[in-house]
């Protein structure tokens, strides 16, 4: 695996999440794909939503440790694996913030509402916005072109509106 010279920034006894993004694949790469690395004291794990189904129904479009750490994803459709995008970095967050974070990505399978994905609409961006969101990091953001970053703005209404109508139909 390689690291992309992000080992100089990991610190083997704290908690950390890096933020990383890459273009899509082609021919759609003037778009951004975001990914969470987080060191838990040394032990890494990488989450994100792709374009595919997990095997795990739990988890839906959400996937961890699919990808090498630091790596970008295909830059070609249907290639699955190899070439991959090199990763850029778009900030870090450490101590307990990062511990929260890592318990919001942990638990994500459970709590993240949106087990559907499109290119258009609901996809990675939206759910690394809504970690963020979360975890109510405000000096951590996604890139202009993180398309669908907040579609899950525009969906949260909807869901909340039909969950009560359910209950009251009870």
């Amino acid at each position: 695996m390689t690291s992309n010279g992000y080992d100089d920034l990991l610190k083997s006894d704290e908690y950390q999440v890096f933020l990383l993004h890459c273009p899509v694949t082609v021919p759609l790469q003037f778009a951004s794909h975001p990914w969470f690395v987080c060191n838990e004291r040394g032990s890494l794990s990488r989450y994100e939503v792709l374009d595919r189904l997990n095997e795990d129904e739990e988890w839906a479009y959400m996937h961890k440790d699919h990808f090498p750490t630091w790596s970008g994803i295909e830059v070609w459709p249907l290639i699955r694996k190899e070439p991959l995008w090199e990763g850029r970095l778009l900030g870090v967050v450490e101590g307990e913030r990062a511990k929260r974070m890592i318990e919001v990505l942990r638990t994500s399978p459970q709590e993240y509402p949106i087990k559907e994905y499109s290119l258009i609409g609901t996809n990675s961006n939206t759910f690394a916005q809504w970690v963020l969101d979360r975890s109510e990091v405000i000096d951590l953001g996604l890139p202009w072109n993180s398309f669908g970053k907040n579609a899950a703005k525009r969906k949260y209404p909807q869901i909340v509106r039909r969950m009560r109508e359910r209950l009251r139909s009870r």
